[in-house]
């Protein structure tokens, strides 16, 4: 296997679910298996991650079946990290019952040699410290982008600034963009986070889509509509390892495949969100997404 162009560094989990209608226990979760599945439809992505020793090997075949390159997955003796999640009747919002860090609380990723000259890299949803150790290992990358959460906005505000300075684009979702800003207004608060250093701003709206800022104005990505919604855990995760996967798949970062990767990015995460962990990415190929990119690009165009 080459070298990959693209690098995914974040958390892996076991997860343990419960929906209105079914309980799943010992799911395979985390940001970089989704991401890293996501990707895998337009390029071969190279994990970042630590499971510890109760990790099965299912999982591991499962990774390896999406052509996923895991020579910086690191095993260290211990217990795997792990969420324990309850989802309420609308699908949407999810109480967090236990969170279990394991290995993940002393996690230093450390790259490989045929990992630091990748143009593209995703930072996953991580304490910006270790953001910043990675940025610090890769040497020329082409494009950036970074996932945070309120939790880092909460008690790491300085360093996750110091992130934001560095990368090309910065994902997070609204309730997000208004704290980490201070502004309700979302144009508002991309246009202060564009002031921070990145050259896009991409605000996730869960089932409602997308929104990009950057040079060219405002792009509105819809999510593509789907009814049978059974395991939204991972979703975004979905949304943006396929966007990443795409970019590097053009090797470009003009904006106008950003778009078109986050066209991409809302039909791989719709087929992720019905059925549990990779279930939904495992049912699919590239014809099946062709599909959907056709028909939800078919939603989207009017004639004025």
């Amino acid at each position: 296997m080459s070298d990959p162009s693209l690098v995914i560094v974040g958390s892996i989990g076991i997860d343990h679910i419960e929906t209105p209608f079914v309980k799943k226990p010992n799911q395979l979760g985390g940001s970089v298996s989704y991401a890293c599945a996501a990707a895998s439809f337009f390029s071969s992505p190279g994990m970042v991650g630590v499971v510890g020793d109760d990790f099965p090997e299912e999982f591991m075949e499962l990774y390896r079946g999406f052509h996923v390159d895991l020579q910086g997955l690191q095993r260290a003796p211990g217990q795997t990290f792990s969420w324990t999640g309850v989802y309420e009747e609308n699908m949407d919002n999810r109480q967090t019952l236990e969170t279990v860090l394991g290995v993940f609380e002393t996690f230093e990723p450390t790259l490989p040699e045929s990992y630091l000259d990748a143009p593209f890299v995703f930072l996953g949803n991580m304490h910006p410290g270790l953001q910043l150790h990675v940025l610090s290992q890769i040497r020329a990358p082409k494009f950036v982008l970074a996932d945070t959460m309120d939790l880092w906005i909460n008690i790491t505000r300085d360093e996750l600034i110091q992130v934001i300075g560095k990368v090309n684009m910065l994902t997070l979702n609204e309730s997000e963009a208004r704290l980490l800003t201070g502004c309700h207004n979302l144009m508002d608060a991309a246009n202060q986070l564009l002031t921070m250093g990145p050259q896009f701003i991409l605000i996730k709206k869960g089932e409602h889509g997308s929104m990009l800022f950057g040079e060219q104005g405002i792009f509105i990505q819809p999510a593509f509509p789907i009814a049978d919604v059974e395991d939204p855990t991972g979703a975004g995760d979905t949304f943006a390892g396929a966007l990443m996967g795409y970019l590097a798949k053009t090797d470009s970062c003009e904006e106008a495949d950003i778009r078109r990767a986050m066209v991409h990015g809302s039909v791989v995460a719709s087929y992720g969100v019905q059925a549990f962990s990779l279930e939904g990415l495992q049912a699919i190929n590239a014809s099946k997404i062709d599909g959907r990119v056709s028909a939800l690009t078919s939603m989207m165009q009017v004639d004025l």
